[in-house]
């Protein structure tokens, strides 16, 4: 039987009213889940308030509540616990709940912009390769050694965490790899957990609907750094300028990678096309499947934490060989009519940048390059004016269409987005507001060797327009279109 007080351990506590001897079901935040005896625990989100459904989650039973504060009035044999940080409880909560299951296992977190997902499935391709039972925490899937759990956010709730870390040790499970988003930071998610590793790829500009400056965004990154352990390593991108900043502060084992400035871990691109990759890492050459120098980014990051966490190096060498792209991430095939078409999760500027060079620096530049590119609504404005000024200064052709327009109109995002595109462009550049008619679209303007890209969604297979998620597949549609186009 789980007892309040035993969960409550490095909770900061402000006041407590009744008693924390009581039995425990289990946690919730989501008032709608709570049933008989379980502890609610009202978090301030950034759409709505938990402290507005206390009397709710009392009425469906729950006997324990944790709040930031006190309700005006309070029920006669419900315990109350008011805390400093809603948040940074449940973390403690949650970690306490499952019998810390983050110290029976090697956790690496993986942090930045871009790159996140890349890095954390490929490690873990790589050591179920190795012969290792390993989980992975990505925003494409969860998995538990060989079982697959569907993923709703980058980085999970801090009871989804714990729950699916505990599954882990029942599974026998002795690496875990996580995406470590700055919203997961910033909400205490990952409070409570023992990491092994942090790894930190690269910052550029996202998120600033949520945070309110640049600078606040890195310092969010940071604090991960910060508050690793000594016994464990941080592992940084030298060439991003705000790679060191992460180290400044933190007691773990520090370890840098690079391709142009002096690292721990150093690559020289040798070969760069649509087969793959010929790095010389270190004082060894590497073939690897994946294509660009943003990927030989990804490769260095893996060799190096792969090391850090005790392989060999000529088995590392030969591993990162046979690893195969992530979906979504730069995920391409060539049609029948000789056609390249590649899908990329790009939906940053820096990402779509990365993309857009890499491909220019493979092709012979007599094939027309034709980008269909949009951006998500409910999300960072200043960045859609960028990512229209980089698609159409690098590409023959630009289609901008929708992303996920959300609750948007998504006419108004395409205009926010049009106005980036600088006058030599004007005439190159379409507006299809319709996704699946701008894929058709870039399809029927391809002709042979030609290249589209379609950036923004990647491995997603929705597309959500006003509350509603309707399927939707870029890389199935586009390899629908050529079929049905070259028949």
């Amino acid at each position: 039987m789980t007892v309040l007080k035993d969960i409550l351990y490095k909770v900061t506590i402000n006041a407590v009213v009744g008693s924390t001897g009581i039995p425990v079901h289990k946690i919730e935040f989501d008032s709608r889940q709570v049933e008989t005896n379980d502890v609610f625990v009202a978090i301030s989100g950034t759409l709505t308030d938990g402290h507005q459904y206390i009397d709710k989650a009392i009425k469906s039973g729950a006997t324990a509540i944790v709040c930031e504060a006190l309700p005006e009035t309070l029920e006669n044999g419900i315990a109350y616990i008011e805390v400093g940080n809603s948040h940074q409880a449940l973390a403690y909560m949650a970690a306490n709940f499952y019998e810390h299951p983050s110290e029976n296992l090697k956790l690496v977190g993986v942090t930045g912009t871009n790159g996140k997902t890349t890095i954390s499935s490929l490690l873990y391709q790589l050591f179920k390769k190795a012969g290792y039972k390993v989980g992975l925490l990505s925003t494409v899937k969860i998995m538990v050694d060989d079982q697959e759990f569907k993923a709703t956010h980058t980085t999970p709730d801090s009871l989804t965490i714990n729950k699916y870390l505990s599954l882990m040790n029942d599974a026998g499970v002795e690496f875990c790899f996580m995406e470590v988003s700055s919203h997961g930071i910033h909400q205490k998610r990952t409070e409570g957990l023992k990491f092994e590793g942090g790894i930190f790829t690269n910052l550029s500009h996202d998120h600033l609907d949520y945070h309110d400056t640049f600078a606040e965004y890195r310092d969010v990154k940071k604090t991960f750094f910060d508050q690793l352990p000594s016994e464990a390593f941080a592992l940084t991108n030298s060439d991003d300028k705000n790679g060191l900043v992460m180290l400044q502060n933190t007691q773990a084992k520090k370890y840098t990678y690079a391709l142009k400035n002096y690292a721990d871990y150093r690559a020289q691109i040798l070969e760069n096309e649509f087969g793959g990759l010929l790095l010389k890492v270190n004082d060894s050459e590497l073939w690897t499947r994946l294509i660009g120098s943003f990927n030989a980014y990804n490769i260095l990051a893996i060799y190096g934490t792969a090391e850090l966490l005790g392989l060999e190096k000529e088995e590392i060498l030969r591993l990162i060989s046979e690893l195969e792209n992530v979906s979504g991430r730069f995920q391409y095939f060539i049609s029948e009519g000789r056609i390249t078409a590649i899908v990329d999760y790009a939906h940053t500027p820096d990402a779509l940048k990365n993309v857009l060079e890499t491909i220019n620096n493979i092709r012979t530049k007599n094939e027309t390059l034709i980008t269909v590119v949009g951006c998500g609504g409910d999300r960072d404005k200043t960045k859609r004016p960028k990512m229209a000024h980089i698609a159409s200064a690098l590409s023959t052709k630009v289609i901008l269409t929708s992303d996920n327009p959300r609750s948007e109109v998504p006419e108004t995002i395409i205009e926010d987005m049009e106005k980036g595109v600088q006058a030599q462009n004007f005439n190159k550049t379409l507006a299809i507001t319709d996704r699946k008619q701008a894929i058709k679209t870039a399809c029927q303007m391809a002709g042979e060797k030609d290249i589209i890209l379609i950036a923004g969604k990647g491995h997603e297979t929705y597309q959500e327009i006003k509350g509603e998620r309707f399927d939707f597949d870029d890389y199935k549609i586009v390899q629908t279109y050529l079929k049905q186009l070259e028949k």
